[in-house]
């Protein structure tokens, strides 16, 4: 519940929002300050969210300032940040929203800048242990232009029911590349220094553009995205649509996994490809050197028909649906212990159902730091092919092939 807060002045309200603003950086519970009802020039400005971030190591205050058709962030030092929210308010915007995660704080300004203030608490939701919880869990806004112009919301920035499942596939995307990057060397770099992005078969362009929004808007880095799709008119909807948002540093191509010639790659993404096409995307990231490399593997043809059942297990993969669940859990088994036998940390998880498949399967490939022996892990992947009887695999033959293993 809001408690609506008697001053005596405007100033005297302006003061005690800062006051807040400023309890929550130094307990280091600020979640975000959001400026609306703007009355400034500037004809296509919507509002200013202001996030906790930490550049180079230092914490700072982020502005994301959204206009109709794009957004463009600027990182603050504390004091800088608190210097211009004070002229922001209330000469260009005449309401500011507090979330803390303690407080939730109504600032509001009306004619002549007659002002009033609500505090009230931050409420617990179900399932968190603070609003604070819920907020970090959603990684992109529906206020995201792209969102709109993609058509998973309405313009009216709503979701729309058809594309629920998207939205969720979107943000979950967005989380595991954000906990990855985390863990990756890519987070040692400068702010202001490129990170190179893949993602191969593309498609509409869902996981690209949030990738690069992800990337400029939400962590204020350098991002460069390409789109690589061998539809044609998937490459023009991808472009047209970076162009009409004005997105720096977004780009579709046209081209195939197995001939792309990239000249920098920190961060491969391959969602769906279909049999071996995963394994030359992930060929492709380690021959770049990619910190991080996503996949999520369709099709597992190549495996199959070489696996001859050992005895013990001849009667349960005699049933079609099991040898074929069998064959995928050895393909992606391979593919991980070949990550890890080229210095990658590896995870193999559940991802979110993609749009067009009932498959789920996530392989997340970090950098490790330093190198480490292949030794260990080729005579694991050896010891799976016996096993099976398997002859060939053919990211082991790829990475043969250029002597990486």
């Amino acid at each position: 519940m809001s408690v609506e807060v008697s001053s005596a002045t405007a100033s005297d309200d302006l003061s005690e929002f800062f006051a807040l603003v400023e309890k929550s950086l130094v307990q280091n519970t600020l979640v975000k300050v959001l400026l609306s009802k703007y009355q400034g020039e500037e004809t296509e400005l919507q509002r200013v969210t202001i996030r906790p971030v930490t550049v180079r190591g230092q914490a700072c205050l982020s502005f994301v300032y959204t206009y109709k058709t794009r957004d463009i962030t600027k990182n603050h030092a504390p004091a800088e940040a608190l210097a211009l929210l004070a002229e922001l308010l209330p000469a260009s915007f005449k309401n500011a929203h507090l979330l803390s995660l303690t407080d939730d704080v109504q600032l509001t300004f009306g004619k002549k800048n007659k002002s009033r203030l609500f505090i009230g608490k931050a409420v617990e939701r179900e399932g968190t242990s603070s609003g604070h919880d819920r907020e970090k869990k959603r990684f992109l806004e529906l206020t995201r232009p792209f969102l709109t112009d993609l058509g998973v919301t309405t313009a009216k920035h709503e979701l729309v029911p058809a594309m629920a499942r998207k939205w969720k596939q979107i943000n979950k995307f967005v989380e595991v590349f954000s906990h990855a990057l985390a863990s990756s060397p890519l987070q040692q770099r400068a702010a202001d220094e490129t990170i190179h992005a893949v993602d191969f078969g593309s498609g509409k362009g869902y996981l690209t553009f949030a990738m690069h929004d992800y990337l400029r808007n939400s962590l204020g880095r350098q991002g460069k995205v390409t789109g690589v799709e061998l539809r044609e008119d998937m490459v023009r909807l991808g472009n047209d649509a970076a162009s009409r948002l004005e997105q720096p540093g977004l780009s579709f191509e046209h081209g195939d996994v197995r001939t792309y010639a990239p000249k920098a790659i920190d961060i491969m993404i391959a969602l769906h490809a279909c049999d071996v096409a995963t394994d030359y995307a992930i060929h492709l990231g380690i021959r770049s050197d990619a910190a991080i490399i996503m996949c999520s593997p369709c099709c597992h043809k190549q495996i199959r028909p070489q696996m001859s059942s050992p005895s013990m297990l001849r009667p349960m993969l005699q049933y079609g649906v099991h040898l074929g669940q069998e064959a995928e859990m050895v393909t992606d088994s391979l593919r991980a212990l070949l990550l890890e036998a080229c210095g990658y940390e590896t995870k193999v998880f559940e991802f979110v159902s993609l749009e067009h498949t009932n498959k789920n399967k996530m392989i997340l490939a970090v950098k490790r730091p330093a190198p480490v022996d292949p030794a260990e892990m080729m005579e694991k992947i050896q010891g799976i092919k016996t096993f099976y009887g398997i002859q060939e695999q053919c990211l082991e033959t790829l990475l043969k092939a250029d002597q990486r293993l």
